[in-house]
């Protein structure tokens, strides 16, 4: 009995030691680098540096939404300190054109491919997404992806604002209300980080903060006006989910535009479910709790 009493003991010390020994890691890590080697600076969320590359050179319509980079254009890469270097994970916005451009020098570089589709449906022009993902040295991580995006018409320079971001013209504290957790304003765009119950892990690493790493459900509202609104983003899946969530976004008027793996060896297993459609904001948000309920998602 002591020594199990020991045991636990030294194993809740050890867990209480982890956020210590990743702040370590991650101060070790010249970021100052990597931000210059980007060409911007990171949203920092406890030891990951994560970096928006939103295609604000494109100008992307569906069904006569203009979209906002916000609400579907906004590429981005996140380090997370990991084995004496950083693990990179990262979701970039190509056109059709610049796909097997950007892959050569990624590949070219060590980088791995874990994944390229399309999340929307009937978009002019056409947008795909390329996942990518490594390990090593942060800033020569970071001078790969750079010389890639460069292949790409990715605009390599961050833009400063050159005015107030547009309001969002909708009632986002009942938007709060139905899908379960507070919502934040970007780029004229009211988005969601819903994260899943379940601990999600890649290489026996958590992959937290979930929201920055790009493993918590995403929901995006662009106001269309009169109420409405576009949404898209991605539901965050276990294999015996994907159809009643299909089925739950169906059943209320909610496209489903894709279904696809994001990365090669994270557990539990993830399927990644896209979605959009453009109508009363309210309605579309009680179609979006009813899949989020099939899922094991938290509610503030």
């Amino acid at each position: 009995m002591k020594r199990t009493v020991w045991t636990l003991t030294a194993v809740s010390l050890a867990l209480a030691y982890l956020p210590f020994v990743y702040a370590a890691r991650a101060q070790a890590i010249d970021w100052q680098k990597v931000d210059d080697t980007l060409g911007r600076k990171a949203a920092v969320s406890d030891d990951v540096h994560r970096y928006g590359f939103p295609r604000s050179d494109l100008s992307v319509t569906l069904d006569g939404v203009t979209i906002k980079p916000a609400l579907a254009l906004g590429g981005w890469v996140a380090f997370k300190p990991m084995h004496g270097g950083a693990m990179v994970m990262g979701d970039l916005v190509l056109l059709e054109t610049e796909i097997n451009p950007v892959m050569a020098k990624m590949i070219a570089s060590g980088l791995e491919i874990t994944a390229v589709h399309n999340h929307l449906l009937r978009a002019s022009p056409a947008t795909f997404y390329m996942h990518v993902a490594g390990h090593g040295d942060p800033v020569k991580l970071a001078s790969a992806i750079h010389d890639a995006l460069a292949e790409s018409k990715t605009p390599l320079t961050a833009a400063a604002p050159t005015s107030p971001p547009p309001a969002v013209d909708l009632d986002t504290a009942k938007l709060d209300h139905i899908i379960g957790v507070k919502g934040q304003a970007n780029g004229g765009v009211y988005q969601f980080n819903v994260k899943r119950r379940d601990p999600i892990t890649q290489e026996d690493m958590p992959l937290t903060p979930v929201g920055p790493m790009g493993v918590a459900i995403g929901i995006n509202f662009q106001p269309t006006g009169n109420g409405k609104a576009a949404i898209t983003g991605d539901f965050v899946l276990t294999g015996n989910e994907v159809n009643p969530v299909i089925l739950a976004l169906r059943t209320h008027g909610i496209e489903v535009t894709a279904l696809h793996s994001h990365m090669l060896d994270e557990q539990p297993r993830l399927f990644f479910m896209h979605f959009w459609a453009n109508d009363d904001a309210v309605k579309l948000a009680e179609g979006l709790r009813a899949a989020l309920d099939k899922t094991p998602s938290t509610k503030s």
